[in-house]
């Protein structure tokens, strides 16, 4: 599908996911947020997850993210993402695959604890582009206030390096129904290898990357965001997300 067609179905596919959106109980974080929480819904839960960003530098990403709640021994959240991003005039298409499992239930302990990983390709050529795996902690102060905690590994394997990654955030259900979500994040290792006579790598791929947003979830099984962030892909540049969560 040529990308001007993928932008005129994107809204027409929410549209109908709204449509057929039943009632069900509100997730945290997910959808353009990059700090997980531990949770893992029961069997059958499902969601669809959606969002466009833009930078001050003219970077672009939209992303579509289903994800579904299986029980293969203990529930297990499989989840896909397709990606179409810009970055320094260059066009791309990425997908993911993800699953992801709850060690440690929220519920009756003072901490939750999750496992998830996965890997990314290039959709154009076929290629891997990296893999993944990380621990996501959620520490629940009050039924309005919770924080999420990610420590995991990724690998670059376009740049054949290896990263350390971390994460922070917190999302606070101040009033309902306006959750502020916020997070830190990033990745520690070595920069990519560059061509002599090339511009050095930018050392913003290790810097933090800040995100901080607005959820409103006018029913249970839908939320809408608007996200402010920076060097949210390792760029160095401002950026401005709008997302749809539906669940189902």
């Amino acid at each position: 599908m040529q990308f001007g067609n993928w932008r005129l179905a994107f809204p027409v596919m929410l549209f109908v996911a709204a449509e057929l959106m039943l009632p069900s109980q509100a997730q945290a974080a997910g959808g353009a947020f990059a700090v997980d929480d531990s949770e893992v819904g029961t069997p059958g839960e499902c969601k669809v997850e959606a969002w466009t960003s833009f930078a001050h530098n003219n970077d672009f990403l939209a992303a579509l993210a289903p994800a579904c709640v299986l029980k293969l021994g203990i529930p297990i959240e499989l989840g896909a993402q397709v990606q179409r991003s810009r970055s320094d005039g260059a066009w791309g298409t990425g997908g993911t695959l993800k699953a992801k499992v709850n060690l440690i239930p929220l519920a009756g302990h003072p901490f939750g604890l999750g496992l998830a990983g996965g890997a990314h390709w290039d959709l154009v050529t076929g290629v891997s582009t990296g893999g993944f795996v990380y621990l996501p902690a959620t520490i629940e102060l009050n039924d309005k206030f919770r924080i999420n905690l990610n420590a995991g590994w990724s690998y670059d394997h376009s740049a054949r390096l290896n990263y350390l990654t971390w994460g922070a955030g917190f999302e606070w259900n101040f009033v309902k129904p306006l959750t502020l979500i916020g997070e830190v994040y990033g990745q520690s290792g070595h920069l990519p290898a560059v061509e002599p006579g090339d511009p050095p790598a930018p050392n913003s791929i290790r810097e933090p990357r800040i995100q901080l947003g607005l959820r409103y979830t006018p029913k249970e099984n839908i939320d809408f965001d608007v996200i402010w962030g920076r060097n949210i892909g390792g760029e160095n540049a401002h950026w401005i997300t709008t997302g749809v969560n539906l669940r189902f």
